[in-house]
């Protein structure tokens, strides 16, 4: 369980950042929303499957709620993630 939530963890990181650091500044910085386009959905998808295996972290490893919404607001911050996972 742990090695599929450090793995989701870092690819929601990792997604976040693209969209954070390349898309959107080239959305508004050039006024090209591509790679938003791409990132955004991708992102989406990883923030969800990251959240669900928190959930999972919490029912099976014994994860406190405390433990699980830091967790939570690690995934809303760009490279929260992986201070979370690292801790």
């Amino acid at each position: 369980m742990l090695t599929w939530f450090r793995w989701i963890a870092r690819a929601e990181g990792v997604s976040l950042l693209a969209l954070m650091g390349i898309g959107m500044p080239v959305k508004y910085g050039l006024g090209e929303p591509l790679l938003v386009e791409w990132f955004g959905p991708i992102h989406g998808v990883l923030f969800l499957v990251y959240v669900g295996v928190l959930g999972l972290c919490v029912l099976r490893l014994g994860w406190s709620p405390t433990r699980a919404a830091i967790g939570f607001v690690a995934s809303l911050l760009p490279g929260g993630t992986f201070v979370f996972e690292w801790k």
